[in-house]
């Protein structure tokens, strides 16, 4: 794996809707045909676990690092850091030829099939007996909770349109690591300072997966109204290079149980095109 440390300028993945935000700009100027590149050039975060940091720990290393397998390409990264102005004024003369996390259908940049899909979840203590069994934001037992969330997230708007806005903490990822901001909020849950917490499922199953008290995890899949909690997500490649998005999208349904097992293993909540969880299949023996 090939780090370009004149180009280490980091990048994060919060969540689908900040992908999307600045997704674009990452291939503005990239030119040639991956296909014929034996590299493969990854736009990646250098510090946003779950997702990526720059040792390659991050589950979307772990991905990017099988499709240069089986495409016999080398990895090499291109760090870029979210930041206001930052992308726009540094991905222009970047080339990339994929994002690992593109939140689907958002039209700014040409995606792949989507790779997994995943939601929101509820998270609480596993001991909280009031809130055994919560699953749904509608469920009257969450009435005055102290429920902690991200700042104009789409729960946000999901919380308020069944009037539990009035408890809330938000939480404001600002210019800090969003990973900081999350792990801040599962503190103060784990400490009692917050009866539950809501966020992206990425990082609240690998948040929740290092807690060392132990946690619910209700993904949020039976929410009837609102924004939709459930996003699909690609890989976000450079438009009007159709053979490129069709070798990464043969890529993705050749190895989607090796897939799953990667996200799984970062215990990504992850469900099927009916919205129902898939569970980490026991080794064959």
């Amino acid at each position: 794996m090939s780090n370009s440390a004149t180009r280490q300028s980091g990048w994060r993945l919060a969540t689908p809707l900040l992908v999307a935000a600045f997704g674009v700009l990452a291939f503005a100027g990239a030119a040639g045909s991956a296909a014929a590149n034996p590299w493969l050039r990854v736009c990646a975060d250098p510090d946003n676990m779950p997702f990526s940091n720059h040792e390659g720990a991050g589950f979307e290393n772990k991905l990017a690092e099988m499709i240069a397998e089986k495409l016999g390409a080398k990895l090499d990264y291109t760090w870029i850091a979210e930041g206001r102005g930052l992308v726009r004024d540094r991905m222009g003369a970047t080339s990339c030829d994929l994002v690992m996390g593109y939140a689907q259908g958002t039209g700014l940049v040409e995606d792949t099939n989507p790779y997994y899909h995943t939601t929101y979840v509820l998270i609480y203590r596993a001991d909280d007996a009031d809130l055994k069994g919560v699953n749904t934001l509608t469920d009257a037992r969450l009435k005055n909770k102290r429920i902690g969330l991200f700042a104009r997230t789409p729960p946000a708007s999901m919380l308020a349109m069944n009037g539990l806005v009035g408890s809330a903490k938000p939480f404001e990822v600002g210019d800090h690591r969003s990973t900081d901001a999350a792990n801040a909020m599962m503190a103060e849950l784990a400490s009692g300072k917050l009866d539950a917490s809501l966020l992206w499922g990425p990082v609240g199953g690998y948040s929740a997966q290092r807690s060392d008290v132990p946690l619910t995890i209700a993904p949020l899949v039976k929410e009837q109204a609102g924004p939709t909690p459930i996003h699909g997500i690609t890989m976000g490649v450079r438009p009007n290079e159709p053979e490129w998005k069709h070798k990464i999208n043969k890529v993705i349904a050749e190895n989607q149980a090796e897939i799953n097992a990667i996200l799984l293993a970062y215990n990504v909540p992850l469900l099927d095109q009916q919205g129902r969880l898939i569970e980490a299949r026991s080794p064959e023996r």
